[in-house]
């Protein structure tokens, strides 16, 4: 049974949910919503709002209620519904949706927008297939059996007679919504547009200007807002001298935000925001201002002894989350053990974009353009502000010029709607790239300690893994010392080893800064921990890194890492359908692991300073393996290839697939090779690009992707990716030169060539 509803919808809500105007069928979709834990008052009656209209001139409309930030989901999404529909893809229109809760869960972020929405964008395309048939059935006066849809026309298949959608599109609207157990899908063989590279919409308007990410939103009576916030968590402004800011000229206005309430959640920080025509004079009075904050209780915070802090916790026994079988008396047994303590510091997500919001506010109501991965949670936010009702806050959403998780959300909108209020017309908040860079939603510096026994044969009895970082929870909810059971999740609690005794513990860390999504999430941290101690054990046995993690895995099989009180959630989906399936990440490694010479390994001299790593990991459902091959000469490193091997189910648009591969390389290398944020004194230390530095051209190695081929269910694309890279290059570094890292950035202990 399906938990979504197909029904004929009328055209005025398409009208004033989309501007457009609709001359024949219109279909709607409820979809499942989905809550996030800040979210209060969701309503989730959903109504039918994803439409697919088919106009009389051959146009068919399609919504696609999720934001594109160059994953390509504005052409993933309705390519399925076209492809069911036997639609010209040169005919097919794509809408961007508004915010609107009836659209269900509009939040683009944790790799989900394809695989939760691929069966209902099939049962979409093909109910208006079959009332297309069913109409040209009844004009023909032929059985529906006889009808079959193609290439935008309803052919009659013994006469050959044939009719174009559009002629058929208001006849069509009278017909009945097929009920679903009547629908007739396609099977993989017949698919025209599903598995096939089909070109991203948006690239024609991306390469010549025309398309409009949230910087380029403009109106002539607009004023751009630069702000001051406050530099430590919590801080207040105390004094404020903004004389000579007000001497500029250009400048029209000076306006506080307040802030500094904890925890945190979608809100502005204190600010101060100077207001002008045009961003360079707002940026020049705000470099004017002379402001005194207020000392917090993070005042103090320093990253690196927060690190070391966090690497002394997990040396100590924790909160026993996951116990199988009895890892202390296996580990007093064993003939032999090893261990090892990782670290990860803070991260930013560096969007190549930085933040802008547009807000135009009037009696009872607010509108908004932004770069946003959640126009939902705008309007929640936006309306919680001004004191609105959520469905009194309109939200357009731009495209948005990366992401990463930053732009979901919304404190940059909020900025802008306190702002417009107050100045009775349009504002626009710019961000500029030391703003984005200081006041982010920062990924959680980590430790993660390990421990393992070995039995007389050379197998690994025991494992015991204790992790320390600041929750996301903690930006949430006051209070919050240890990581929920939700980032536990992602790599930790469900590692795929066959080992009989098995601990899975935490230690306390408080937050000082505000913690957030950042693409794979707490993968990053548990996937370099996990594959790296994996990759030591393999050396210490004198094993090939595959032959020793193929014996860790074990037999094919699927697992439900519950136990006790530990609930896995399995990234929100049934087990049955998404299970944990060991013989496909099985199936990667041996794949990554044929690029890989493994034998290069145990004699570093002879090696040249040149080393292959491997690792491999799960998530968001899919199967990712990475190997690295590297070079290490005078205490420089460079990444000589690298090769993915991918298995994310069936692939929808094998391009993007390939390309969300790349850039999660990519973007694991920069994670890897240099992403550190520093804080002293509670503010963050980096500032730009020359100090928080993204791989160079030059730094990127040739890559390869080998996507699997599969019909099981699609699964995320976006985030599996990141999480093995890391791990693949230190391994790498390892065989290359006998130097274990096992402390990220890579560039606090080699140069990055």
């Amino acid at each position: 049974m399906s938990d979504t509803t197909v029904k004929n919808i009328h055209r005025r809500r398409f009208l004033k949910l989309t501007g457009l105007s609709a001359g024949g069928l219109v279909l709607g979709a409820n979809l499942p919503g989905w809550q996030p834990a800040w979210a209060a008052g969701l309503d989730k009656n959903n109504e039918f709002n994803l439409f697919v209209s088919i106009d009389s001139d051959d146009t068919v409309s399609i919504v696609c209620h999720r934001s594109e930030m160059g994953q390509g989901i504005r052409t993933g999404l309705p390519q399925i519904v076209a492809d069911e529909l036997e639609a010209d893809w040169q005919k097919v229109k794509v809408i961007q949706g508004l915010g609107d809760k009836r659209y269900g869960d509009q939040n683009t972020d944790g790799s989900r927008s394809v695989r939760r929405f691929y069966d209902t964008m099939r049962r979409m395309g093909a109910s208006a297939r079959t009332m297309l048939e069913r109409a040209a059935a009844q004009r023909w006066e032929v059985p529906a059996g006889e009808c079959r849809a193609e290439n935008h026309s309803v052919i009659h298949t013994p006469s050959g007679r044939r009719l174009s959608f559009g002629e058929l599109a208001e006849a069509a609207a009278g017909q009945p919504v097929p009920d679903e157990k009547d629908l007739r899908l396609k099977n993989s063989t017949q698919f025209k547009y599903i598995g096939k590279p089909v070109n991203t919409v948006d690239t024609p308007d991306m390469v010549t200007g025309r398309a409009r990410f949230g910087q380029d939103v403009y109106f002539d009576d607009l004023l751009i807002a630069s702000i001051e916030r406050a530099p430590v968590l919590g801080s207040k402004i105390t004094r404020i001298d903004d004389s000579a800011a007000r001497k500029v000229k250009g400048v029209v206005a000076i306006a506080q935000l307040d802030g500094g309430a904890e925890p945190p959640l979608f809100n502005p920080l204190s600010g101060v925001a100077v207001l002008a025509y045009n961003t360079w004079t707002a940026q020049k009075g705000r470099k004017l201002l002379d402001i005194t904050w207020s000392e917090t209780g993070h005042s103090q915070h320093d990253s690196d002894a927060y690190l070391e802090e966090l690497k002394q916790a997990v040396q100590e026994p924790g909160k026993t989350i996951i116990n199988h079988g009895d890892v202390d008396t296996a580990l007093a047994g064993a003939s032999r053990s090893h261990s090892a303590t990782y670290t990860v510091p803070y991260l930013a997500h560096a969007a190549m974009e930085p933040l802008a919001a547009t807000a135009q506010v009037s009696e009872g109501a607010c509108e908004v353009w932004a770069c946003v991965q959640d126009p939902q949670s705008v309007q929640q936010n936006v309306a919680s502000a001004l004191g609105l009702k959520p469905e009194q806050v309109k939200v357009n959403v731009t495209l948005l010029g990366g992401a990463f998780g930053r732009k979901s959300k919304p404190d940059f909108v909020v900025e802008a709607a306190l702002l417009a209020r107050k100045m009775q017309r349009p504002v626009k908040v710019v961000w500029s790239r030391e703003d984005d860079m200081r006041h982010d939603y920062y990924h959680a510096a980590s430790a993660a300690h390990f421990q393992a026994g070995f039995n007389g044969d050379g197998k690994v009895e025991s494992w015991l893994q204790r992790t320390a970082f600041p929750s996301i929870s903690g930006t949430f909810q006051a209070g919050v010392d240890r990581p929920s059971n939700s980032e536990l999740r992602l790599g930790l609690a469900d590692m795929p080893f066959a080992i009989p005794n098995r601990r899975t513990e935490t230690q306390r860390a408080d937050y000082h800064t505000r913690i957030g999504w950042l693409r794979s999430v707490s993968n990053i941290q548990n996937a370099f921990g996990v594959c790296s101690f994996a990759d030591e054990l393999a050396y210490s046995g004198g094993r090939r890194p595959d032959e020793f993690l193929l014996e860790l895995i074990g037999s094919d099989r699927h697992i439900n890492p519950s136990q006790g009180d530990y609930k896995y959630d399995n990234y929100g989906e049934d087990l049955e359908k998404f299970p944990v399936d060991t013989a496909r990440l099985k199936q990667v490694l041996r794949r990554v692991a044929a690029k890989a010479d493994l034998n290069m390994r145990g004699d570093h001299e002879k090696n040249a300073g040149e080393g292959w790593g491997i690792a491999v990991h799960r998530s968001f459902l899919s199967y990712v393996g990475i190997a690295s091959k590297v070079q290490v000469r005078d205490g420089q490193l460079k990444i000589l290839e690298m090769h993915c091997a991918a298995d994310v189910g069936l692939a929808v648009n094998p391009d993007r697939v390939r390309s969300q591969m790349e850039g999660a390389m990519i973007f694991g290398m920069s994670l890897a090779l240099m992403g550190e944020i520093k804080m002293q004194n509670g503010a963050v230390v980096n500032s730009n690009f020359h100090d928080y530095p993204l791989l160079r051209m030059h730094q990127c190695p040739p890559l390869s992707v080998e996507l699997i081929a599969s019909e099981e269910p699609p699964a995320g694309v976006g985030e599996p990716g990141v999480p093995p890279v890391a791990p693949s290059i230190t391994n790498a570094i390892f065989a290359a030169s006998g130097q274990r890292i096992r402390e990220l950035p890579i560039n606090k202990h080699l140069k990055i060539g």
